[in-house]
């Protein structure tokens, strides 16, 4: 990533071209991939039902996932963008706006229970949010069948074999914004290479995010690769409601607050140690607590309260009085109002080997950003953050404890911090711009524009 953002530049495509018994071998196993798929429908209702029992699915949104429609479709020309979760979707925020612009309905797909509770706040009416349908021939042919989208987006690193083929099948054409390939996922299709380049071949245009992404997209048959950097460094500050963010600034009255931000499971009695740590060099110290995934909150309390800690729970309307130790954001869709109280945050999922959280959402808001060292996932936006001193790595309790104290004992320090990590995140926007000019040429008919 260079200080002038992203480059739109093209990436050779075949690197290594396919001899004709690879290429019949891949065709045989997309083939067999599919008659898989056939096979194993029948038993996707058992798989719905055991995830929905963990919360994992919305069980009154059932027909979704198997490609059963709840939404009329609209007039006029659609574009299909899937954004696996809370994190894609975000970052591709900009992008479903300036489609709309063009006047075209968006159709967002997500497959997570939190990614659907925010969507549903969507008030453009011209963005119509279903689940994904799993990737089965029955699923998906209804699904195509319904929407009939001119073109079709996923968002990173979503590939599903049979969406991929079925889209070509029908003719429709499918670009990957934000195209990411790390060198593990290269190691892993290498051992199925015919697979990989069946799949890959029927993909008319990948958006890298670096270079080296999209070297690894050609090498699997890729026809048309370009560079054009990650979204997520084009997205805009976080909403946020002015009268809760002044209701919870006032139940605050000047105490000491942190951030845990998009914590996984074995982090949160991590950031209670360290506010137990702390509390006695910061009185009136609260530690807000938001976990990567909400339903996780009760949980999260009881183990907790067990500890003797208090908390108040903002999925239960609480505020938190003077006494509150922790304040537990076990709600959706209000990530901006948080960051906007606590000028230290530390970004979750990297204490533990999981491999990070986007950091920029709170980087664009003024926080002073603390990680853990495992950020595997998102080293293209870390790596410049590291090197700018954007941002602090700690591994561990004790760690991130003497970060947390050195940043709320010096503001200056903090604000010089928050700063860094504002500029780099400016400095690598563009990826927006590059993607809509590639894409160009695949976009249906613009209409008036989008009210």
């Amino acid at each position: 990533m260079t200080t002038d953002g992203p480059d739109r530049t093209a990436v050779p495509a075949g690197l290594a071209r396919a001899g004709v018994p690879s290429r019949l071998i891949g065709e045989i196993l997309l083939l067999l991939y599919r008659g898989f798929g056939h096979a194993v429908a029948p038993l996707l209702p058992l798989l719905f039902a055991r995830r929905a029992r963990r919360g994992k699915e919305d069980a009154g949104r059932r027909g979704e996932r198997f490609g059963r429609a709840s939404r009329p479709r609209p007039d006029g020309p659609l574009v299909w963008l899937h954004a696996a979760s809370v994190g894609e979707m975000n970052a591709s925020r900009p992008l479903v706006r300036a489609l709309r612009q063009r006047g075209l309905v968006v159709l967002l797909t997500t497959g997570t229970v939190t990614s659907a509770r925010i969507a549903a706040a969507e008030v453009d009416p011209g963005v119509i949010h279903q689940f994904v349908p799993y990737d089965t021939p029955p699923g998906i042919d209804r699904f195509l069948d319904h929407w009939r989208p001119d073109l079709a987006i996923t968002a990173e690193s979503e590939i599903w074999p049979t969406t991929i083929s079925s889209l070509a099948r029908r003719g429709i054409p499918l670009a990957i914004a934000s195209a990411t390939m790390s060198p593990r996922s290269a190691k892993g299709w290498r051992r199925m290479r015919p697979f990989a380049r069946a799949i890959f071949s029927r993909i008319p245009l990948c958006l890298a995010q670096t270079p080296e992404d999209g070297e690894r997209l050609s090498e699997f048959g890729a026809p048309q690769v370009e560079i054009c950097g990650n979204l997520k460094f084009d997205g805009g500050d976080l909403p946020v409601d002015a009268s809760a963010l002044d209701a919870l600034t006032q139940a605050l009255a000047g105490r000491p607050v942190w951030l845990a931000a998009s914590t996984h499971e074995g982090e949160e009695t991590l950031v209670a140690e360290v506010h137990e740590t702390l509390r006695e060099d910061l009185p009136g110290l609260l530690t807000v607590i938001v976990p990567r995934h909400p339903e996780r909150g009760a949980a999260i309390a009881d183990t907790l309260a067990a500890q003797g800690l208090r908390l108040a729970r903002r999925s239960q309307g609480l505020l938190p009085d003077p006494d509150c130790d922790i304040y537990l954001g076990d709600t959706i869709g209000e990530m901006g109002l948080y960051y906007r109280i606590a000028p230290v945050a530390f970004i979750g999922k990297s204490l533990v080997p999981e491999g990070g959280q986007n950091p920029l959402e709170a980087a664009r808001l003024g926080a002073a950003i603390v990680t853990g060292p495992h950020v595997f996932n998102l080293l293209d936006i870390y790596t410049p953050l590291f090197t700018a001193k954007g941002a602090e790595i700690v591994r561990d309790a004790r760690e991130l404890a003497d970060a947390v104290r050195a940043l709320l004992g010096d503001r200056r320090l903090a604000s010089e911090r928050a700063a860094i990590a504002a500029n780099v995140g400016k400095a690598g926007s563009g990826a927006l711009d590059a993607s809509l000019a590639a894409l160009r040429p695949l976009l249906p008919p613009a209409r008036d524009p989008a009210p």
